[in-house]
């Protein structure tokens, strides 16, 4: 015969189901309230006040579970299929993606499927700004063009069930100025805003990205990101990216206090763009930081490693000599970024060590 505890626990899981916990735990706290009035048997107040404090325990263990922050990693980083990449991440233990800006590679219907194969979530994406891209253009035409590519971005986010799009407003690897800075700043606000217009309206945060300054003159810290957002609206965010805090911040930590909760997505990698772990970052105070600020959300890993063509590469298994797939545009972003194609065997030790490295924080 069971005991009165596994009755109490049986009927406390069936309640459970029923209601939830914020329900059940109300509706005892409310039969409590009555207590010496209408229910006068204790053995009845003593099993409602254990469903109550069950109730409360699980409550807020359910709320600490979903206020975890959770691993995202971005897919630019090597050319291959993107159920390879799923499947690797989601081997490895991330549940978010922040797929690459080119809206016109992917099928949202097909995506869609291989999220729900692999049990991951879009996050959002991150703007490629190549070639002509550029919202600071001195030429109307391609302003407007710049704007239009962020708003498919921005289109297929929506479509993925994704949150957020980390903006970078000028062309990457572009570092000569076109106009004057009161006109760029004009012509960015104005951009920007237009696909501020539609997120609004759609349920999706834009994130202004700081990069630094060997990538572009624009925006290279923080608190201009932070003015930038302030210029387009309330809800317009910022992203902050760890490796190029490192380069342009004096304190990324007092940078990151002072976007606070602006700050809507967060990229890492280490100081010298391997994996968070593999530099001399101070991940523990980087987590404990953004504890300090409120953000809960999304660590989204962006790891681009140098590649060592010397006799000390470290990693001799580094280079792959014959990319499949890497476009002629994908593989000058990539050097663009000091980087070049890496093998899979290479790309999977840096996605493993960011999740070991990052996951006892979480």
């Amino acid at each position: 015969m069971p005991s009165h505890l596994d009755l109490t626990l049986q009927t406390y899981t069936r309640l459970q189901k029923l209601f939830g916990y914020k329900i059940l735990t109300f509706v005892c706290n409310r039969l409590l309230s009555f207590e010496n009035i209408f229910i006068t048997d204790y053995q009845v107040i003593e099993k409602i006040t254990y469903f109550r404090n069950i109730s409360i325990i699980f409550l807020f263990q359910n709320l600490e579970n979903g206020n975890r922050m959770k691993l995202a990693i971005h897919n630019w980083m090597r050319a291959e299929s993107l159920e390879d990449t799923m499947a690797r991440i989601s081997a490895m233990g991330y549940t978010h993606l922040e797929l690459q800006g080119t809206p016109e590679n992917y099928d949202t219907k097909e995506v869609k499927i291989l999220l729900d194969k692999y049990q991951l979530q879009c996050w959002g994406s991150v703007t490629l700004m190549l070639e002509e891209r550029n919202m600071l253009a001195k030429d109307p035409a391609q302003r407007q063009l710049s704007v239009q590519y962020v708003l498919d971005v921005a289109k297929m986010v929506k479509e993925l069930g994704g949150k957020v799009i980390s903006l970078v407003p000028a062309t990457v690897g572009k570092i000569v100025p076109e106009a004057r800075p009161e006109e760029e700043w004009e012509w960015a606000v104005e951009g920007i805003k237009e696909v501020y217009e539609y997120t609004e309206a759609n349920g999706l945060k834009i994130g202004i990205e700081p990069i630094n300054r060997f990538e572009t003159y624009f925006i290279n810290r923080g608190a201009q990101a932070l003015a930038l957002a302030e210029a387009v609206g309330p809800n317009c965010g910022v992203c902050l990216d760890t490796f190029h805090m490192n380069l342009e911040e004096a304190d990324m930590f007092a940078t990151m206090k002072k976007v606070g909760d602006r700050l809507i997505n967060f990229h890492v990698a280490d100081n010298n763009r391997m994996a968070p772990g593999m530099g001399h970052l101070d991940w523990e105070r980087i987590m404990e930081t953004l504890k300090q600020i409120g953000y809960d959300d999304v660590l989204s890993v962006e790891f681009c490693p140098p590649i060592d063509r010397t006799p000390a590469n470290q990693y001799p298994n580094s280079i792959d000599t014959a990319p499949v797939g890497l476009s002629d545009e994908q593989l000058k972003f990539l050097q663009d970024h000091g980087s070049s194609a890496m093998t899979e065997e290479f790309y999977s030790m840096l996605t493993k060590k960011s999740v070991d490295t990052l996951n006892p924080f979480l």
